[in-house]
């Protein structure tokens, strides 16, 4: 196969206030939501300043990734293309095919297999191909890259570098959280279920292996926000550090294995709710970084290309099985009311 352009895939965020409550019309765009819970969550993103740092995250590693190919003899055109906020996905489709493009790679900003991680990629994919067209180019989703050294080493440094800022205390634990998914989705990611919770808790296991293998660890959930009669992956991130408090852990590392940027999310969900929540109970925190722009995650993104284009072997330290495009049925669209 001869691919002729790289797409980076991503959520997309506001830019400025009046951005918001759009953005979020169009993240939930036909599940019924109540304007009012939109406007509740539009108060995170207010609390900095309308803007969402997801999209200046994109523009900085799209920056890297041309440069990397750049440097590394890769003669791809790369462009970036949103689900829900300019640059919206189907425009870029709309630029590629007037450049020419027939037939490109995409990178998305997730690491997991899953309905919203994933699949909803290949959807986005089709909708824009749809709206575009005759001569909108084909776009092949790169795979998931939940356990490749370039996503895995970034996590493990910044935990030992957030476990340095505390006094490392015979009560610290290590805390991984990712981005919580009602259990039904979660029960139907991959193509015998299970996917996500699977995936994450390999990378959980790589990272705390390498990064503090002496220090007990947790997977637990962050960033619910379906109704509460529908049943989410738990526990939250704030009621298990109430439940670590009590039973006399002192001091805890927060690492956000589920992301791989210091997003909206992150900053809200981690740095301000799980951070009060500590101090309430008196427990040391320390938030470990994503990889963001780290230069093993952006050669990881170049390594997953090489894979496709020069038959590069795979970089692998897990041990779940890896596909080069998700099967057919996989990972199938939820109900509406409740999903992400």
């Amino acid at each position: 196969m001869v691919y002729d352009a790289f797409v980076l895939l991503s959520f997309g965020g506001p830019e400025k206030p009046d951005d918001v409550m759009p953005f979020l019309r169009n993240v939930v765009r036909g599940r019924g939501v109540p304007e009012e819970r939109l406007a509740a969550v539009a108060e995170h993103y207010m609390h900095f300043g309308g803007v969402s740092p997801i999209n200046q995250q994109c523009r900085d590693l799209l920056t890297a990734v041309k440069a990397d190919f750049s440097e590394n003899g890769i003669d791809l055109p790369a462009y970036w293309g949103n689900r829900n906020w300019d640059p919206m996905l189907e425009d870029t489709v709309a630029q590629m095919r007037d450049d020419g493009v027939t037939h490109a790679l995409g990178f998305a900003t997730s690491a997991y297999g899953g309905y919203s991680s994933c699949h909803q990629y290949w959807e986005d994919i089709d909708r824009a191909r749809a709206k575009v067209g005759p001569g909108a180019p084909q776009i092949s989703k790169l795979r998931q890259f939940w356990d490749h050294p370039g996503f895995v080493e970034p996590h493990v440094d910044a935990v030992r570098q957030a476990w340095e800022k505390l006094d490392r205390r015979a009560g610290t634990r290590l805390v991984f959280t990712a981005h919580s998914i009602p259990v039904s989705m979660a029960q139907t990611a991959g193509p015998t279920g299970g996917r996500y919770t699977a995936q994450l808790e390999e990378t959980a296991r790589l990272v705390a292996a390498a990064a503090a293998p002496d220090l007990a660890y947790d997977l637990v959930w962050q960033s619910r926000s379906g109704p509460p009669q529908v049943p989410w992956l738990e526990p939250d991130i704030n009621d298990h550090l109430a439940a670590l408090a009590e039973k006399g852990v002192t001091d805890v590392v927060v690492s956000p294995i589920g992301f791989v940027s210091d997003h909206l999310e992150v900053l809200w969900d981690l740095d301000n709710e799980a951070l009060e929540t500590a101090k309430k109970l008196g427990l040391g925190y320390a938030r470990a970084a994503t990889p963001n722009v780290d230069p093993r995650f952006v050669t990881m993104v170049r390594h997953l290309v090489e894979e496709r284009t020069a038959g590069r072997a795979r970089e692998r330290l897990g041990t779940l099985p890896v596909w080069d495009d998700c099967p057919g049925g996989c990972c199938p669209a939820p109900l509406r009311r409740g999903s992400k």
